[in-house]
């Protein structure tokens, strides 16, 4: 299924990144508090190359010899890239994660293998272990982890320190062993640097390493846990990816590299680590011991509140002989999380289109911080399924219990256009009887406009054409241009203008 050959490390995709000119170099100082994160801004609205800083500041104006890595994933072509694959082929790939959601029944999966071969691969991936790896060719272990010798950044102005922003978080299950890498959990989370030798893991309680921690933590012990810094990108896209929980991420990103994940034993902690990393931080979470996380600044554009999370003791810091430190910024969109944001919901759409058939197509404005407003075009057949679908989509996947606004249009709208949206809105809505407004339903805390932390309302506008019951008015008639005078128009124009339909 891939397009690229296989990226086992960051070092992999960077070489291709550099021959096919998306990698540049940047050679002059640059301090790591808030000055780095500017200039990756610019280069990212700009649809700019990933950029390696050469010559990073640290907080005490020393410079580090540790190179850093931002804007990675910075355009749509990359993130495909880092998946293996064209951006024209992200459907397939999103059919593929669909069949893993809804396994085909048993009198059709060597059919459903025969078509994706990928699906055997990763329901099958094991990993290869290792006894040495490369990114153990150096360790500093308790006593000697100094957090504050890596290039770690401080995005913005308000921002309470330096903060971790791509790290892959490994953990496993309390009960299970360390070999089991098909129970681990890896998971991209936000890791506030406390001191030299703590972080404080921002674990909301709906993902997958905070369930793991309440496990070890109802037992009374601290969770063994691995920090990747600067995984290949197939795991770091896997550990994004709203993967169903029968499947393991390590084992997912083998599958998207065409390879066998190959780890390595962790030097102070029973977990396996990936081997062509940059750097992992090994350590315990503790079971009681928790500070404040921020305020730090967030996707919304604002600053969130400072709240407790647990703390993680750094037992050690293995990494390669010249390591990388991979890094990128969160804010407003856009930004690197709201870009692959816009390729992960081309993936989801086969998966909800699975569950909704009538859905045609899909969009969540990145603007909108990826998630908070969804437009929705569907084949409409019988009056009250706008409304359907709303309830359908609101509850489908956790993501969109978080959505605060859906407007849905005919398959005759593009959701993406917001000219064709707007034009829906004004001649297919009216307030007083296509509006849907729901009280005290799930909501991402950091949504400040919520009158209860965690709890807000929803609003959901129908503007497709009323059918039936919906209307006692007789509806009106699109406007269009006959086939054959366009036909007309096009070829006169093509001798007259060639100019304007070239």
């Amino acid at each position: 299924m891939r397009d690229h050959p296989p990226f086992p490390s960051l070092r992999s995709f960077l070489d291709w990144c550099a021959s096919e000119g998306q990698l540049h170099p940047i050679a002059d100082p640059v301090p790591v508090r808030h000055k780095m994160t500017a200039v990756h801004r610019q280069v990212l609205e700009r649809g700019g190359p990933v950029l390696r800083f050469d010559r990073p500041v640290l907080d005490d104006g020393r410079a580090s010899d540790i190179p850093v890595v931002t804007n990675l994933l910075g355009t749509t072509d990359r993130v495909a890239a880092g998946l293996g694959i064209r951006p024209d082929r992200l459907p397939d790939l999103g059919e593929f994660l669909a069949e893993l959601r809804s396994p085909t029944p048993p009198e059709g999966m060597r059919a459903a293998l025969e078509r994706w071969p990928m699906l055997k691969a990763a329901l099958a991936t094991r990993p290869k272990i290792l006894k040495s790896a490369p990114v153990q060719e150096t360790c500093v272990t308790q006593g000697d982890v100094d957090l504050h010798q890596l290039p770690v950044q401080t995005h913005w102005l308000g921002d309470a320190g330096p903060l971790i922003t791509w790290p892959v978080v490994l953990t496993r299950p309390f009960g299970s062993d360390a070999d089991q890498v098909s129970r681990y959990n890896a998971g991209v989370y936000r890791i506030q640097v406390l001191d030299s030798d703590r972080v404080i893991m921002r674990w909301l309680p709906h993902r997958g390493g905070a369930a793991h921690h309440q496990g070890w933590a109802r037992q009374g012990q601290a969770t063994p846990v691995a920090i990747v810094l600067g995984a290949d990108p197939a795991m770091m896209l896997s550990a994004a990816l709203p993967l169903p929980e029968t499947v393991s991420e390590l084992s997912f990103s083998g599958a998207l590299n065409a390879s066998r994940p190959r780890v390595v034993p962790a030097r102070t902690v029973p977990m396996l680590v990936p081997a062509e990393a940059e750097i992992v931080l090994e350590g315990w979470v503790s079971p009681t011991d928790i500070a404040p996380e921020g305020p730090f600044g967030d996707h919304t554009g604002y600053y969130n509140q400072a709240e407790p999370f647990p703390v993680m003791q750094v037992t050690a810091i293995t990494a390669r002989r010249e390591p990388l430190y991979l890094s990128t910024y969160t804010g407003r969109p856009p930004d690197e999380p709201a870009i692959i944001g816009e390729v992960f919901n081309r993936l989801a759409l086969p998966t909800i289109q699975a569950q909704i058939p009538e859905i045609r197509d899909l969009h969540l404005p990145p603007a909108a911080c990826s998630y908070r407003i969804a437009i929705v075009s569907i084949a409409k057949r019988y009056p009250g399924q706008a409304r359907r679908v709303m309830m359908a989509l609101w509850g489908m996947l956790a993501q969109f219990s978080y959505t605060k606004m859906i407007i849905v249009v005919d398959d005759d709208i593009d959701p993406a256009n917001w000219d064709d949206v707007a034009w829906a809105l004004a001649t297919r809505m009216d307030p007083g009887r296509d509006m849907m407004c729901l009280e005290n339903s799930p909501m991402d805390y950091l949504d400040f406009a919520s009158p209860a932390a965690g709890l807000a309302g929803k609003v959901g506008f129908d503007a497709t054409n009323k059918l039936g019951s919906e209307t006692t008015r007789d509806w009106g008639q699109v406007m269009q241009t006959d086939p054959a005078d366009q036909a007309f128009a096009m070829d006169l124009l093509a001798r007259a203008l060639p100019e304007m339909t070239q």
